[in-house]
């Protein structure tokens, strides 16, 4: 299978095409710096910014025919909905959303024709439950999940097998590095060392896995014929969805707060 993924200099993206490659997949590994796959052990490395439609199209013509793609590029932002600047909120809307809809819609006209092919879009436990200081980014996701649906019902039809793959907090180097607004003064400053704690003990203490077992689901779920759209990953997305599907939104608020000890 040939697949292209976006975003391969860190994280998911760069820890699938390792994985892929692995099992035996020809992967076409992408960054807008290209530079920065220099070390991977690919078949090919193109650069992409998926943020600009000639990039995207010069991309996916040098890749050549492709069995799949996967829509992992993104980035994050924290801080709350009152004070994070919208100029920010769009730029984090032009890469996370539009960015992996200008892929989708760069192939999904060949993989119609062909009658096949396979489109894996990264979206995030924050696509399905939104927690504080995380809204905007969240959107994006919960935007993506969406698109993701519509398209499973829409080109199913023609052979296209969609995934979702949902991953919960896994350490890839993205942490930290997001840009952060209004956190440092009242009146959000308490809020996010609050919302920090209660973090930790979502993903199970201060330390985090890597983002190989994603990369092991995104593989799973290119590869696997199971008729499956969404593909939750890790412990915490596994009890936050369980109960998130089970309660009414009161119910899993007090018991999110309960088990979080969110003071807020």
């Amino acid at each position: 299978m040939r697949v292209l993924i976006t975003g391969c200099s860190t994280g998911f993206g760069r820890a699938a095409a390792v994985e892929l490659t692995k099992r035996g997949h020809d992967v076409v590994a992408t960054a807008r710096k290209p530079e920065t796959l220099d070390e991977l052990d690919v078949a090919d490395r193109l650069r992409l910014d998926v943020d600009d439609d000639a990039s995207v199209a010069e991309a996916v013509a040098s890749a050549g025919e492709l069995d799949a793609i996967v829509n992992n590029a993104g980035f994050g932002i924290v801080g709350p909905i009152e004070a994070v600047p919208l100029n920010e909120v769009q730029r984090m809307f032009e890469t996370n959303l539009f960015g992996a809809v200008r892929m989708i819609q760069a192939v999904l006209p060949r993989m119609r024709e062909r009658g096949s092919g396979t489109i894996v879009n990264v979206t995030s436990l924050a696509g399905r439950v939104t927690g504080p200081l995380g809204g905007f980014y969240a959107s994006t996701k919960y935007a993506l999940e969406a698109i993701s649906e519509a398209l499973h019902l829409e080109a199913g039809h023609f052979g296209i097998r969609v995934r979702v793959v949902e991953p919960g907090f896994f350490d890839t180097g993205f942490q930290g590095k997001e840009p952060r607004f209004a956190l440092d003064r009242p009146p959000y400053d308490e809020l996010d060392r609050v919302w920090q704690g209660a973090f930790e003990k979502l993903q199970g203490g201060p330390e985090a896995l890597g983002p190989e077992p994603v990369a092991a689901v995104i593989a799973d779920a290119l590869e696997s014929d199971e008729p499956k759209l969404r593909w939750p990953v890790g412990a915490d997305a596994d009890m936050v969805l369980a109960a998130r599907t089970t309660m009414d939104d009161e119910t899993f608020e007090a018991t999110m707060r309960g088990v979080l000890e969110l003071t807020w």
